[in-house]
């Protein structure tokens, strides 16, 4: 329990995150409040209901805006440049008739989920999206259809790489938490994560594009100034404006799994170096900076930097809702919730792997973030791990995974991956709900029938 709060009891404390969670979504989906003012204010409410010390309550708020707004803020503001400037140049139209002649018109959003599946080894689910939305959107205005067509395959196949495979930082904290092999979660953690996109994400992508109509956000079809006599860059430019942020992200993630397998000094110079170029705020910053250089020869000065302040004004109010998102789930962090409802699940008598994915879903649930979920759910089981005798390096595997399957589930309002999606595809709170919740919780049930299959098998 956080020590910051002086709570009520666990079965208080579920009662009142059900409660706010259900003002919430009466605030935004009956009263049509706007989201950022609905998850101000039922954060306030939640905070008092669980009785967080009045003066403690400002400071918790601040907190879980201004580390959401640190992760994401930067990501997006520069992942918005690195899109506009391929939109504006005709390096995304390049990029997307390069993919549909390989692949054909039917299978666009195959095309965009293998690409994305490449591109989200290395790279973070917030910032691979945003760097691939503008390819998404190109793709689905030539060939018209619902959005959600082509933009649900790209994000299951981030969202499916991010939570299941290192060297993201999810997975690599929870198998070193639990002592899992690595290299053999890269490989078992790849191996689940390919059906677990083509049928999560890919298929249920294809269906919800015939049931749910999403038209193109008005962001993206404003009038670009772009002239027509310049031609586009060529497709080698585009690949590589795009692979230059995944590789230098590579370096600090494979650098950072190698720090945690021993093989690379810590407290290394150049190591320090190279994780600091890597990180992924200044990889993109590098990728802007390399594009603008690239496309200096085309365009003006003036007109480059016109577009990079076009690409701000859009993201405002996606970043205020994705901070105050995780507002809502600092709160509840703060409150104690995920910790009790986690502690009235360990005692259970499950099977382990079970238990791992119950625990790490519930935290999910409770407090919203998943990468919280993941990791404090391999703390909360490692010591049950440890005593269960005949686990072999696979089963460890497997209960990583177990673990991440449940800390992918039922993304929703307290997730600020529900809000990122919801505001980028300019998506009301009732559609997130039924298409991109609906795909979390296919992915992570998928991910963690396989390890549970995995584990009998092995």
């Amino acid at each position: 329990m956080n020590e910051l709060a002086t709570t009520p009891g666990a079965t208080a404390l579920l009662l009142i995150a059900a409660g706010a969670v259900a003002l919430l979504l009466l605030l935004i989906m009956r009263f049509r409040i706007h989201a950022f003012l609905a998850l101000v204010l039922v954060s306030i409410l939640t905070a008092l209901a669980t009785q967080i010390p009045y003066d403690k309550i400002v400071p918790t708020l601040l907190t879980g805006f201004g580390n959401t707004l640190a992760s994401v803020a930067l990501l997006v503001g520069l992942g918005a440049m690195i899109g506009r400037l391929l939109e504006v140049t005709g390096g995304a139209q390049v990029l997307a008739d390069t993919l549909i002649g390989k692949f054909g018109e039917a299978r666009a959003p195959f095309a965009l989920g293998v690409a994305s599946l490449l591109f989200g080894f290395p790279i973070f689910f917030d910032a691979g999206l945003v760097v691939m939305l503008p390819i998404i959107f190109s793709v689905a205005k030539r060939f018209g259809g619902s959005t959600l067509r082509y933009a649900l395959p790209a994000a299951g196949a981030f969202a499916a790489m991010h939570a299941l495979v290192p060297p993201h930082p999810g997975p690599v904290a929870a198998a070193d938490i639990l002592g899992a092999n690595i290299g053999m979660l890269v490989i078992i953690g790849t191996i689940i994560a390919l059906p677990t996109w083509y049928i999560g994400g890919y298929l249920f992508g294809v269906w919800a594009g015939k049931r749910f109509d999403l038209k193109l956000p008005s962001t993206f079809l404003t009038d670009v100034a772009r002239d027509p006599s310049i031609p586009p860059p060529r497709f080698g430019l585009v690949l590589l404006i795009l692979l230059l942020p995944l590789g230098l992200i590579f370096l600090e993630t494979g650098l950072n799994t190698l720090t945690v397998m021993g093989a690379v000094g810590a407290d290394n110079d150049l190591v320090q170096i190279l994780r600091m170029i890597g990180k992924t705020p200044v990889a993109l910053l590098i990728t802007v900076l390399f594009a603008l250089l690239a496309f200096s020869g085309r365009y003006s000065r003036q007109h480059l930097e016109k577009v990079c302040e076009g690409a701000l004004g859009p993201i405002c109010s996606i970043v205020l809702v994705t901070g105050a998102g995780g507002m809502f789930g600092g709160v509840l962090r703060t409150s104690g919730i995920g910790d009790a409802l986690a502690g009235l699940l360990s005692d259970t008598g499950m099977p382990v792997i079970v238990a791992a994915f119950v625990i790490s879903a519930a935290l999910r649930v409770a407090q919203g973030s998943a990468t919280v979920a993941l990791s404090t759910a391999a703390a909360l089981m490692a010591p049950t791990v440890a005593a269960t005798t005949g686990l072999s390096a696979f089963d460890l595997c497997f209960i990583v995974v177990a673990i991440a399957g449940g800390a992918t589930v039922l993304s929703h309002v307290n997730d600020s991956g529900f809000w990122l999606v919801s505001r980028f595809l300019e998506m009301d709170e009732k559609t997130t709900l039924k298409t991109w919740t609906v795909m979390e919780t296919l992915l992570g049930g998928i991910a963690f029938v396989l390890a549970v299959i995995g584990s009998l098998l092995l």
